[in-house]
């Protein structure tokens, strides 16, 4: 079977992708509810049974909405950060006080390598307005996986973490103009465009003309605004920033949408 990577839902109302290798299956974040997960995976010809785990990225709700849920229905182990889980449960606190429960939590920490099953995974710290967020990237059969989105910048560690990578997902946020004559009050507006917010569209050029290594088979530009961007729009500034490096042209971009999940890539 090889490696494959899906991205199940991307975007403001809601995140979850999936990394497979031969024997294991992980869904990273779960911000879409646990019949949409369900519904989506099979979609892709995928059997939610068959997770192996599921990480969680940081705790703003469009990336741990469906979290209680899926880990309830399936039982599978979930990992996260410490300071993430208890952001996380606070959040969830029932009218007695109470905080959600777990049955199979494991903490991780960012700058530790860890396995699930015959997957490698390396937890980076990323500049954004949450507890303790990370990106990731896997390894298995051979192949590197990265995943960063909902940072505002891409700083020195991000970029060598994501070196070497055969599919890289990555963040394509906003268009600046768009959002700033955009519908979002201007403290929201301030908080996208921050160090701590989201990647811009412009952002994202730059790192491809500059930082970028150019091994990715395959880049997915992934958390587009509904409001402040458009695909077309993040699909050509991406385009024409990889088509200023001539040695990078049979890198293929693609977008992860809201409404539907991304074909599978095999490699």
């Amino acid at each position: 079977m090889g490696v494959s990577v899906s991205v199940l839902a991307s975007g403001s109302r809601g995140n979850s992708s999936i990394v497979s290798s031969s024997g294991t299956k992980i869904l990273v974040d779960a911000g879409i509810s646990c019949r949409e997960t369900v519904k989506r995976m099979r979609a892709q010809g995928d059997d939610p049974r068959t997770l192996s785990a599921i990480l969680i990225t940081h705790e703003h709700s469009d990336h741990v909405y469906g979290l209680a849920g899926l880990a309830r229905k399936f039982q599978v182990p979930v990992f996260m950060t410490g300071a993430t889980h208890q952001a996380w449960a606070r959040s969830l606190r029932d009218a007695a006080g109470e905080q959600p429960q777990l049955a199979r939590l494991e903490i991780f920490s960012a700058g530790r390598r860890f396995e699930v099953g015959d997957i490698a995974i390396t937890p980076f710290t990323i500049p954004h307005d949450a507890a303790d967020p990370v990106g990731l990237t896997f390894r298995a059969e051979g192949i590197k996986v990265g995943i960063a989105t909902d940072l505002g910048y891409l700083p020195p560690n991000v970029c060598d973490q994501l070196r070497g990578c055969d599919v890289l997902v990555i963040e394509s946020n906003h268009d600046l103009e768009m959002l700033r004559g955009g519908p979002y009050p201007w403290s929201v507006k301030q908080r996208v465009g921050s160090p701590t917010g989201h990647l811009s569209n412009d952002k994202l050029a730059k790192f491809l003309c500059t930082e970028y290594d150019g091994t990715a088979s395959y880049v997915v530009l992934a958390h587009l605004s509904e409001l402040n961007n458009h695909p077309e729009l993040a699909l050509g500034t991406a385009e024409e920033a990889l088509g200023r490096r001539q040695t990078l042209l049979l890198n293929r971009v693609m977008l992860a949408r809201q409404s539907e999940p991304t074909a599978s890539i095999q490699l």
